[in-house]
């Protein structure tokens, strides 16, 4: 009985919160989508800075070994960066013509298609990040949501809600990343929902290993945390810093503060219920 209240529990929060921030981000994407950049990367690095990364540092493992790892999760990500730039490289320099053979035809055209081809492949890796993050996350949330459950089913209850509300603002950031990098708005919800199903495994791995994988949830939190602040300080702010007006300008933090405040409070709500 317990692990079938944890499996409907952890599919309900980690899938159900994606198609509720599609729902409601749709609505908003076709209207505001440079405003959705901001919030998105305002939900990411709240995510990682008013959530995960308070709850990792609760544990008795120590700071410096929190830090080195989300230091070592950010050089990660920055070298999957490269290696996606380096073969997108390789690739362009053997199917490219005379675009590939050195640097005399290469105008100030040329110049713009490559850092064209450098931000739209950012952005590519940039989702892969995104996903990986989410993955890591969603198992977390499955071992939280199947703790909360062991310990009393009414608890669990109101973790599987918390977890829900608290990923629907993070989620319309994932697929605003997602939505620049897959070639159709269907093909990102779909993503977004298979990296959330991982929360059911969590649910069941935290089912049957509780004991051993407790210690562990610290870590992933700090992974998933690594991965989100990458993608938003690298991936979705350099495209919000170009030269606005001044109502630009306001209406871009506006949003920004809007995505960091939108989790920071549903996370706030999610931990006095916890």
């Amino acid at each position: 009985m317990t692990l079938i209240a944890i499996l409907l529990g952890t599919v309900a929060a980690g899938v159900g919160s994606v198609w509720l921030a599609a729902v409601l981000g749709m609505a908003m994407l076709a209207r505001f989508t440079q405003h959705m950049l901001s919030l998105a990367a305002g939900a990411l690095m709240a995510t990682a800075f008013m959530h995960l990364l308070p709850e990792a540092f609760e544990s008795q493992i120590e700071a410096h070994t929190l830090f080195g790892l989300l230091l070592g999760g950010l050089v990660f990500f920055f070298l999957l960066d490269k290696a996606e730039l380096w073969h997108h490289g390789h690739e362009h320099h053997h199917g490219g013509g005379a675009h590939g053979h050195g640097h005399a035809h290469e105008d100030t055209h040329g110049h713009d298609h490559h850092d064209h081809d450098r931000h739209d492949h950012g952005q590519r890796s940039g989702g892969w990040a995104v996903l990986a993050g989410d993955s890591v996350h969603a198992f977390g949330d499955g071992i939280l949501i199947a703790s909360a459950f062991v310990a009393d089913m009414r608890l669990g209850v109101v973790t599987a809600l918390a977890v829900l509300a608290h990923e629907v603002p993070h989620h319309m950031g994932d697929l605003v990343v997602l939505q620049q990098t897959s070639r159709t708005r269907r093909t990102a919800l779909i993503k977004v929902s298979l990296a959330g199903t991982v929360t059911a495994l969590g649910g069941m791995v935290g089912y049957f290993l509780l004991e051993p994988l407790h210690d562990y949830l610290p870590y992933f939190l700090v992974a998933a945390s690594s991965s989100f602040v990458y993608v938003a300080l690298a991936d979705l702010i350099p495209q919000l810093q170009k030269r606005l007006g001044l109502r630009e300008t306001v209406a871009q933090v506006a949003w920004l503060l809007t995505g960091i405040g939108l989790v920071s409070l549903v996370s706030g709500i999610a931990h006095s219920a916890h």
